[in-house]
């Protein structure tokens, strides 16, 4: 059985939340129905005729991307200019493409979270928090005998998590009092009779974003057929989300020998180097893509050297006088997200039996050649 093409995008969306975007990203279906079988799905930076070429010869159904395939808006559909030709292509050949782009930034095990993984940063930090998920508790009344079914279902869809503990709740025993009226079918009592059961009260904490999920694993999980629960806002702040991280190498090294580490790590031939090279660093920020406009929180946080790509002239300068030593290996080297989305994709689609096959691109879609 294949999946559907919502069902591949819930769980890209399991990864990287859509509410995790900066606003005004431009993330979602761009082009395409997801409201079909997918059979094979192909992950890529970027969206290039090139990369459509491929789409077509590996018969993929589906590409999720980087990088938006439509970042501007239309002025025309022109099929004998490049753009309106890689769409017609994508359209003819029944492609969808979907994007995750800075919430897969954001997202825990996402762009950075890779990264920083590669470079085998310790005690990794968000270097630029930007969103911090708001807390819901649930309480529920479940009869004695089926407590542990229907809490290990909450627990399984995302509530009663606190740190690294799960299965987090409270619980108080009582009387619950009900009278199935005409039409009910009532797992416990009779119609017209009033009933007495002996409950317990479950209350455990949700983000906000799993409650919905939460909820549907919890009625499917409880025995009556109309389940008595509340939801109630929680004031505490929940996990906070951000842009780039920071953390620490195991030892110093100098700045050339972390150079000569980046270009292995992330498999470039050539990068630009502020600084001097025979500087000692240890404390690293990093953050793929254009990270200029956060050079300045990297020097508040206390970074050796800040790893990125797009380094402007005038924001060179800026880090040298500040002490911050940066390391541009270009834009280019957020294409680990292929190899990260492609394993969560795969993983998930065996765990739910599905024959869906996820790959990789294979072109090289960076623009930049340095002689």
């Amino acid at each position: 059985m294949f999946a559907r093409g919502q069902t591949v995008i819930q769980y890209m969306e399991q990864l990287a939340p859509k509410h995790l975007a900066m606003e005004g990203d431009k993330i979602g279906l761009h082009v395409g129905t997801l409201d079909k079988e997918v059979k094979k799905v192909m992950v890529t930076l970027d969206v290039l005729e090139e990369v459509v070429d491929e789409a077509i010869e590996q018969d993929v159904d589906l590409i999720i991307a980087h990088h938006a395939v439509i970042f501007r808006p239309l002025k025309h559909l022109r099929t004998d200019l490049p753009a309106g030709r890689l769409y017609e292509k994508l359209i003819k050949h029944d492609i969808a493409v979907y994007t995750a782009h800075t919430n897969l930034d954001v997202a825990e095990g996402g762009v950075n979270d890779l990264l920083a993984e590669k470079l085998g940063l310790q005690d990794t930090e968000i270097l630029e928090p930007l969103h911090t998920e708001p807390l819901k508790k649930i309480v529920v009344f479940i009869p004695k005998d089926h407590l542990e079914p229907v809490m290990n279902a909450m627990s399984e869809a995302g509530a009663g998590w606190i740190g690294n503990y799960s299965h987090c709740t409270f619980q108080l025993e009582g009387t619950g009092t009900f009278m199935p009226r005409e039409g009910t079918d009532p797992f416990i009592g009779k119609q017209g009779k009033l009933e007495k059961v002996e409950e317990i009260r479950l209350e455990t904490i949700v983000p906000q974003g799993l409650q919905a999920k939460v909820i549907r694993a919890m009625i499917k999980a409880h025995p009556y057929e109309e389940v008595a629960y509340d939801v109630y806002p929680v004031d505490q702040p929940g996990k906070t989300y951000g842009i780039g991280r920071i953390g620490r190498l195991s030892e110093p090294v100098s700045l050339q020998e972390l150079a000569e580490q980046v270009k292995k790590a992330y498999d470039v031939p050539h990068l630009r180097v502020v600084g001097s090279l025979d500087r000692q660093v240890q404390k690293v920020a990093i953050l793929g893509g254009d990270g200029n406009s956060f050079v300045g929180k990297a020097m508040f946080k206390g970074a050796d050297v800040m790893i990125t790509g797009d380094v402007y002239y005038h924001t060179a300068h800026d880090a040298l006088a500040g002490g911050l030593s940066l390391i541009d290996p270009g834009h280019h080297v957020e294409k680990v997200m292929k190899e990260g989305v492609a394993r969560v994709l795969c993983d998930k689609l065996q765990q739910n039996r599905y024959q869906t096959d996820v790959i990789t691109s294979k072109i090289n879609t960076d623009p930049f050649t340095f002689l």
